[in-house]
């Protein structure tokens, strides 16, 4: 379990970065006319920022992993 954690602590880190952002971007610039679906409710924007950061945070790693991998290949 700790060995999951170790290998995908990028990748939780940027999903809760995302997360944070989302709520933040909807708490200062949001939509309060009701009529921006992702934007006036705040759970629709954290959730939209957790997803673009789990995605980016995975994308990271796996680029991370493999650099990792190659450079112990070489060795």
């Amino acid at each position: 379990m700790r060995e999951i954690l170790k290998e995908k602590s990028l990748v939780l880190i940027f999903t809760l970065i995302g997360a944070t952002g989302g709520f933040l971007y909807w708490k200062f610039v949001g939509c309060l006319s009701g009529t921006c679906p992702i934007q006036s409710v705040w759970y629709w924007s954290t959730l939209w920022g957790t997803a673009i950061g789990y995605l980016l945070g995975d994308m990271i790693n796996d680029f991370v992993v493999k650099r990792k991998k190659k450079a112990e290949e070489k060795e």
